[in-house]
């Protein structure tokens, strides 16, 4: 496994498969899955979470003028339990749409736990990034759990 980089880690009020379809439902991705101030790109959502699916997300940075474009493979899937995938990264819509598997990549671990009433999900980026980048990346993933918990109505 590559170097860690962090984590970030929420417990919702809501039921487990709640929680997981949040993430496994492409409907649902393509309305939370950004930070709080930017947009997810309309149809660049695709998830397919089963070993081997392919997943990817646009998300508009209007402020820059670019859209960060996401895309990766599940590598492991365990329902209510834990999502594994890779994690490219491109701004270029042609390089999105080629989507090669073969560039460096991330891993992404996300795990879930049932909580009697109560639904835990932890988000763990691995790999490599500049230098003070990792700090930025993790501040960026708490406003998407606070996207998803208005997602989740909270």
């Amino acid at each position: 496994m590559a170097n860690f980089l962090y984590s970030v880690e929420r417990e919702y009020n809501v039921p487990i498969e709640q929680l997981w379809a949040a993430w496994a439902d492409p409907a649902a991705l393509s309305v939370w899955y950004c930070p709080t101030d930017l947009n997810v790109l309309a149809g660049s959502v695709v998830n397919e979470p089963v070993v081997g699916g392919l997943w990817t997300v646009g998300v508009e940075v209007k402020e820059h003028n670019l859209v960060a474009y996401f895309y990766g493979e599940y590598t492991a899937v365990e329902a209510n339990k834990k999502l594994v995938h890779t994690m490219h990264y491109v701004e270029n819509a042609d390089d999105f749409a080629a989507r090669d598997m073969t560039t460096p990549s991330h891993e992404v671990v996300i795990e879930f736990e049932d909580r009697g009433g109560s639904a835990w999900v932890k988000f763990s980026q691995f790999g490599e990034l500049p230098e003070g980048h990792a700090p930025r990346a993790q501040a960026g993933m708490e406003s998407y759990f606070d996207n998803l918990g208005k997602y989740l109505g909270f």
